[in-house]
């Protein structure tokens, strides 16, 4: 399978590290979206990061989806996916707020870097400002006190994706979310940025 798309995405990396935890054989692409977009435009005309070339040629987009599908390829004793119907919710309320957190994170980064400042609508920012703030609350409270995982005794993709979400977000907006304001946040994230399928996919932003 070939994994396109730069590590600086959240998205991308969320792919890459769990394929490698999945233990599923990839290669790795760094293509920009921006830098080369005909490039991209060849594997995936949408143009959009990730997208995953299956053995077949099928070309995959949106990383949900995405791991949805590799999920089956994978040893089901190597799932990244709570089984239990009650775990499996609580695991999907936190994926959930992970994934908003990169949204957030993402509309803050391309407003201030991509629109012009006499464009940016200010209620609109401090609206997305409240939204990421109120997800990393909630993300907070989520690992607050833990020593270990968030659901098992090994990660899941509720940690990998909060993990990667942090990163991205603490990277790209620190005067919101810098050193020392998610205390627990940050201590979760450097526990899962040491694992090796971190440190194989490590954020090149």
């Amino acid at each position: 399978m070939r994994l396109i798309g730069m590590l600086d995405s959240p998205y991308v990396r969320r792919v890459a590290i769990s394929l490698t935890l999945l233990d599923l054989p990839f290669t790795h692409e760094s293509v920009s979206v921006f830098r080369h977009y005909d490039h991209f435009a060849g594997i995936n005309p949408v143009v959009k990061a990730p997208t995953l070339v299956t053995d077949d040629g099928v070309v995959l987009m949106e990383s949900t989806l995405i791991l949805e599908h590799v999920e089956r390829l994978a040893d089901p004793a190597r799932t990244l996916v709570p089984g239990e119907i009650g775990r499996h919710a609580q695991h999907q309320r936190i994926v959930g707020l992970a994934l908003a957190t990169c949204e957030k994170a993402v509309q803050l980064v391309y407003e201030h870097q991509l629109r012009p400042a006499e464009k940016q609508h200010a209620p609109w920012i401090e609206r997305v400002r409240g939204q990421l703030l109120a997800a990393c609350r909630l993300l907070e409270d989520d690992v607050a006190g833990r020593s270990g995982w968030l659901l098992e005794d090994r990660p899941s993709q509720a940690d990998i994706t909060t993990a990667v979400a942090f990163t991205f977000t603490r990277n790209m907006l620190p005067d919101m979310v810098g050193a020392g304001v998610f205390p627990a946040l940050d201590a979760f994230t450097a526990r899962a940025e040491a694992l090796p399928a971190f440190r194989a996919a490590p954020y090149d932003g």
